[in-house]
C-alpha cells in the first residue's frame, strides 16, 4: 500500500535516522534533510494542482464559448512570403542587422484564404515557449531592444506578436491522404466545413481535460511509477532484473514484455511474494481477490505465456533483502512501482498500449540497444514523451559489446540531442551506457551500472519535483502555451472581423438611415404622381370629346384629321345614303377622338412612369437591381372589348412578357361607333328636323344648339306663320283654324279657297328654295345633332355620361399603370430597406460578437499567463 510521503517525525529516531541516511547517501556531496526535500515538493506539488484546476476551468470556458458563442477557428502558422519591397529592405539592412527571422502568415484551416502577418514571441526564460499578444508595424527589425519595442507598440495592427508556431497538445492531424502537403488547404476546406474542425477541437480538448484529470491524480497519489520501455529485444527484462538483482523476469525468446509487468515492494501485500494476474475488465484491488488471480513467482513465465494475446496486467510482489539506501523498491521513503512495458516494435497494438499507458507514468526509463540505436518507433515515441516529459532517464544497454564507444556515445547523444532537448542538457544524470547483463553476475564490480542505479534513485526520490512533478508541468506548461496560441490567433480573426463589422456599419447604416427618412416622402410622391397622371388623363379625354361632340353637333367632324372623311353632296337622288354616310363620319370623328384621347393618355402614363423611374433611381441605393420591366404605351387599351354594355378587361401594358398587341374594335379604337348598326340606322327626321326648326322658332330661344344665322327655309317658315296671323286677324282666326283642321271645311270654304293658292304657292317656293339651297349643309347639321343626342344618351346601367364614361375608362387605365409601376418600385424600395436592415442588424451582431470575442480572447491569453506565473511552473524541477 502507498504510505504517505515523507512521514511526519513524529515517528521513531530511528527511522528518521534512516531516512536521512537514504539522502545522505543519494547526494553525496551534500547533505540533504527530509524536511527541506519534503516541504520544497508539497510546496512545487500544490502549486501544480491549483494551477491544473485553473487550466481545467479555462478548457471548460473554451469548450462552452465554442458551443455557445463563438466557432474557435484553429489557425495555421506558414513562413511569411517575402515580397519584392521586402527582399529589397533585407538586402539594404542586411549590412546593418538583420530581420526578425520570427515573421509568419498566419491563416486557417477551414479558411485559408485569411491572412494576417503575425511574429513568433519571443521565449520567456526558462521555457521553449512563451506568448504575447502585441500590436506591432513591423516584425522586420529586431524587436528585442527595449526602445524600439516601445515604438513598434505605437504602430499599426497590421502585424502581431502571437505565441510560438506550431501546438503541441491540441495539434490537430488535418492530413488529408498519404501525399499530404501544407499546400493542400484548399483541398481541406471543401471536406471540412468550420464547424467540423471546431467540433475536432472540441474532442482535442475535451481529451486534454480528461489527461490533466488523470495528471491531477498521479500528482496527488504518493507512490511513484517507473515505465521501462524501448524496442523488442532490447534488454528491458534484463534491465529490470539487474535492477532487482535477481532474476525475475524471463529474458529467453519469449519475453515478459508481452504483457504490462508491474513490480511492487512485497511491503505492500503484506509481505508476500507473489503474482497477481488482474481480471479481465476488473480494477484492480489488493484486498478484493475478486479483481485478480494468484500466482507463484516461479510461474511468471508460464503466466507470461498464457497471457501473450490479451493485455492483461500482470502484478509482481517482490521482496528486496537489500538495504534501504541500495533498493529502489524498498527504498523507505515512497512506494515504487516498476512496470515493464510490451517492445514498441512488437506490434501496432502493443505500441499504442505503451503509448496510452505514458499517462499514468511519473518517470519514463527508455531502454535502448546500443546496436540499433533509436529506430523509427522509438523516435515516435520519445517525441510524443517530450510533450510531457521534458526529462527522460534512457539507458544505453549491452554497450559493453560495441568496439568503438566513442563513436556510438557520440551518435546517441546527437539523437537524444534531437529527440528530447532537455534530456540532452542534463544527460550526465539522465543517459547511461551500461551492459545490464554484467551486472546480474554475482561478486563482479559494475561501476557503470552501480552510477546508473544511483542517479535513478536520486531522479525518482530526492528529485520527485523533477521526476514526477516537471513532466506535468511540462504538459501544462505545453497546454497553456497551445491556449494562447489559440487564443492570440482567435483574439486576431475576431478583430478583423470587428473591423469588418464597422465598415458595413459605416457602409450600411448611413442607407439605412436615408431610406427610412425618404420613405414616406417617396410614398407620398408616388400617390402625387399617380393622381396627378390619372386626373390629367381624365381632364384631357374629357376636353377632347367634349370639343368632338360640339363639333359633331354643328355637323362638323370631331376631329382635324379622322380616319373617315366627309361625304360629298350627290343630289337629290343620293340623298338617303349621304345622310347615311355622313352618320358614318361623324361617328368614325368620334372613334377618332376617343383615341386621340387615349394617345393622349398614353403620353401622359408614360411621362409618369419615366418620373417614378427617376424616383426609383433617387431613392433606391447603389447595388439594388433596377426595374427590368419595360412600358409599352401601345399596349394601353388594347385589349377593349365591347360585350352588352360593358367592356372587357384589358391586358397589362407594363410588364416583363413581350408579344404582338391584339387591338380591340375596328380600326384598333377601342369603341368601334362607326361599326355599330344600331348608330348606323338613318330616319326622315335626318333630313328634316321639324321638332327642331319648331323649337327654334317657337320655344321662347331654348334650343340653343343651334345657329341663328336666317335661312330660306327659316325665312319661308316665318312667312307663312305671318301669313297665318295676319290672315287670321283679318278674316277671323278661328275659322281659318278650323277650315285647316278640317279639310272638307276648309275646302267648303269661300275665303280658304281664296288664300289657298298663294299659301300653296309659298310652301312650294320655299320647299323648292330647301331642297336646292339648304338640304347639302342642313343634312350635316341635322344628322351631327342626332347623333351628338344618341351618344349622349348612350350610358352603361349607371347612366354614365359617354364623356365621363370615357374619362373614367382612360383615368383607371393610366391610374393601373402607374400603380403597377408605383408598387414595383414599392416593392424594391422595400426589399432594399429590409435587406439594409439585415445587413446593420446582422453587422450590429457581428460587432457585438466580435468584441465580446476579442475582449474574451484577450481574457483567456491573461488567464493562462497568470496560471503560469503563480504556478510558476519554471522553478519545478528546477
Amino acid at each position: 500500500m502507498a504510505q504517505t510521503y515523507f512521514p511526519t517525525r513524529v515517528a521513531s529516531p530511528i527511522k528518521d535516522a534512516f531516512r536521512d541516511s537514504v539522502f545522505a547517501g543519494l547526494n553525496g556531496e551534500k547533505q540533504l534533510k527530509v524536511e527541506d526535500v519534503q516541504e520544497a515538493y508539497i510546496e512545487s506539488k500544490d502549486r501544480l494542482v491549483s494551477a491544473i484546476d485553473s487550466t481545467k476551468t479555462v478548457l471548460s470556458e473554451i469548450r462552452s464559448f465554442n458551443k455557445d458563442e463563438w466557432v474557435v477557428r484553429y489557425p495555421e502558422l506558414r513562413q511569411h512570403k517575402v515580397t519584392e519591397e521586402e527582399s529589397a529592405q533585407i538586402i539594404q539592412a542586411s549590412s546593418s542587422r538583420p530581420r526578425n527571422p520570427a515573421r509568419r502568415s498566419l491563416s486557417f484551416a477551414d479558411d485559408p484564404t485569411f491572412q494576417a502577418d503575425v511574429v513568433i514571441g519571443a521565449p520567456k526564460p526558462g521555457f521553449a515557449r512563451s506568448v504575447t499578444l502585441t500590436s506591432i508595424p513591423d516584425s522586420s527589425e529586431d524587436s528585442q531592444d527595449a526602445a524600439e519595442q516601445k515604438e513598434l507598440e505605437k504602430g499599426s495592427n497590421e502585424d502581431r506578436l502571437i505565441p510560438a508556431s506550431d501546438f503541441n497538445v491540441l495539434r490537430l492531424d488535418l492530413k488529408i491522404g498519404s501525399n499530404y502537403s501544407s499546400t493542400s488547404a484548399a483541398s481541406l476546406v471543401s471536406q471540412l466545413e468550420k464547424s467540423s474542425i471546431a467540433n475536432l477541437l472540441d474532442e482535442r480538448i475535451a481529451t486534454s481535460i480528461n489527461h490533466i484529470d488523470k495528471l491531477r491524480l498521479r500528482v496527488e497519489d504518493t507512490s511513484s511509477k517507473v515505465l521501462v520501455t524501448g524496442d523488442l529485444n532490447a534488454g528491458k527484462s534484463t534491465f529490470v532484473n539487474a535492477l532487482l538483482r535477481r532474476e525475475v523476469m524471463p529474458v529467453d525468446q519469449q519475453p515478459c514484455t508481452t504483457a504490462f509487468c508491474e513490480v511492487h515492494d512485497a511491503a505492500e501485500n503484506q509481505g508476500k511474494e507473489e503474482v497477481h494476474v488482474v481480471a479481465d475488465g476488473a480494477t484492480y484491488d489488493i484486498n478484493d481477490e475478486s479483481t485478480f488471480t494468484k500466482g507463484e513467482i516461479s510461474d511468471l513465465e508460464t503466466i507470461v505465456a498464457e497471457n501473450e494475446h490479451t493485455e492483461r496486467i500482470i502484478k509482481l510482489y517482490l521482496a528486496d533483502s537489500r538495504a534501504p539506501s541500495e533498493s529502489l523498491l524498498n527504498n523507505g521513503v515512497v512506494d515504487i512501482s516498476l512496470i515493464d512495458a510490451p517492445g514498441l516494435n512488437r506490434d501496432s497494438l502493443k505500441t499504442t498500449a505503451v503509448f496510452a499507458r505514458q499517462e499514468e507514468i511519473d518517470v519514463v526509463v527508455f531502454v535502448v540497444s546500443a546496436e540499433n540505436h533509436f529506430t523509427l518507433s522509438a523516435k515516435e515515441f520519445l517525441w510524443n514523451a517530450s510533450n510531457e516529459k521534458a526529462y527522460l532517464f534512457i539507458v544505453v544497454n549491452k554497450y559493453d559489446q560495441i568496439k568503438n564507444k566513442d563513436k556510438c556515445r557520440r551518435l546517441v547523444l546527437e539523437q537524444i540531442k534531437q529527440l528530447s532537448p532537455r534530456t540532452y542538457e542534463d544527460a550526465e544524470d539522465l543517459v547511461h551506457f551500461v551492459d545490464s547483463a554484467t551486472a546480474l553476475q554475482p561478486f563482479a564490480a559494475n561501476p557503470a551500472f552501480d552510477d546508473l542505479e544511483t542517479s535513478l534513485r536520486s531522479f525518482v526520490l530526492v528529485k520527485r519535483s523533477k521526476s514526477k512533478l516537471l513532466p506535468v508541468a511540462t504538459y501544462l506548461s505545453n497546454l497553456l502555451a497551445d491556449i494562447e496560441l489559440l487564443a492570440g490567433a482567435n483574439a486576431i480573426v475576431a478583430d478583423s472581423e470587428l473591423q469588418r463589422a464597422r465598415d458595413d456599419l459605416d457602409q450600411a447604416r448611413p442607407v439605412l438611415e436615408k431610406m427610412k427618412a425618404s420613405r414616406d416622402v417617396l410614398e407620398e410622391t408616388l400617390e402625387t404622381v399617380e393622381e396627378s397622371g390619372a386626373g390629367q388623363s381624365s381632364a384631357s379625354t374629357k376636353k377632347i370629346l367634349n370639343r368632338a361632340l360640339e363639333r359633331v353637333g354643328n355637323g362638323q367632324l370631331g376631329v382635324d384629321k379622322p380616319l373617315v372623311p366627309m361625304p360629298s353632296y350627290p343630289g337629290l337622288l343620293g340623298i338617303w345614303d349621304y345622310a347615311r354616310e355622313v352618320r358614318r363620319a361623324l361617328l368614325a370623328s368620334l372613334d377618332a377622338a376617343v383615341a386621340l384621347a387615349e394617345d393622349e393618355a398614353r403620353i401622359i402614363t408614360t411621362n409618369g412612369v419615366h418620373r417614378i423611374k427617376d424616383l426609383g433611381e433617387t431613392h433606391l441605393p447603389e447595388g439594388v437591381e433596377r426595374s427590368r420591366r419595360v412600358f409599352v404605351p401601345e399596349a394601353m387599351f388594347s385589349a377593349t372589348r365591347r360585350g352588352g354594355k360593358g367592356v372587357k378587361r384589358r391586358s397589362s401594358s407594363y410588364s416583363n412578357i413581350g408579344g404582338a398587341i391584339v387591338a380591340g374594335g375596328m380600326h384598333g379604337l377601342g369603341i368601334g361607333l362607326a361599326s355599330r348598326p344600331d348608330m348606323l340606322d338613318t330616319t326622315f327626321f335626318d333630313l328634316f328636323d321639324v321638332n327642331h326648326q319648331f323649337f327654334i322658332h317657337f320655344d321662347d330661344g331654348k334650343a340653343t344648339d343651334e345657329s341663328t344665322t336666317p335661312t330660306a327655309l327659316g325665312i319661308i317658315s316665318v312667312g307663312v306663320g305671318a301669313l297665318t296671323m295676319v290672315g287670321g286677324q283679318a278674316l277671323g282666326m278661328r275659322a281659318v283654324l278650323e277650315g285647316i283642321v278640317r279639310v272638307t271645311d276648309l275646302l267648303g270654304n269661300e275665303t280658304a279657297r281664296k288664300w289657298a293658292a298663294p299659301v300653296i304657292g309659298a310652301v312650294a317656293i320655299g320647299s323648292a328654295a330647301y331642297l336646292v339651297l339648304e338640304l347639302p349643309s342642313s343634312i350635316p347639321r341635322t344628322v351631327g345633332r342626332r347623333v351628338k343626342a344618341s351618344v349622349l344618351s348612350q350610358g352603361d346601367e349607371r347612366d354614365v355620361h359617354f364623356v365621363d364614361a370615357h374619362a373614367g375608362r382612360v383615368s383607371r387605365e393610366t391610374r393601373k399603370v402607374l400603380r403597377l409601376a408605383s408598387w414595383d418600385l414599392k416593392e424594391r424600395f422595400r426589399g432594399a430597406m429590409e435587406e439594409r436592415s439585415k445587413e446593420v442588424k446582422g453587422a450590429e451582431e457581428m460587432e457585438k460578437r466580435s468584441l465580446r470575442a476579442k475582449e474574451w480572447f484577450g481574457g483567456v491569453v491573461e488567464k493562462a499567463g497568470a496560471i503560469r506565473g503563480e504556478a510558476k511552473l519554471e522553478s519545478i524541477g528546477a
